[in-house]
């Protein structure tokens, strides 16, 4: 005998199935949470101060 299939399941399965593969390439395509690009951009200009902070100044010595 062949196992019985509820189509609405199946149906709905599919649907999370594609809703979350959209989901992945969505993440992938916007990438990351408020937190992680406040994070970045933080450190982003701390390296750039900290780099101003060891440049020679260009004086009339």
């Amino acid at each position: 005998m062949s196992k019985v299939t509820n189509l609405n399941q199946f149906r709905k399965q599919q649907a999370r199935d594609k809703k979350r593969a959209q989901g992945d390439v969505n993440a992938a395509k916007f990438g990351r949470s408020k937190a992680q690009k406040s994070l970045e951009t933080a450190r982003e200009e701390k390296a750039q101060r900290d780099l101003d902070g060891h440049q020679r100044e260009s004086g009339d010595e």
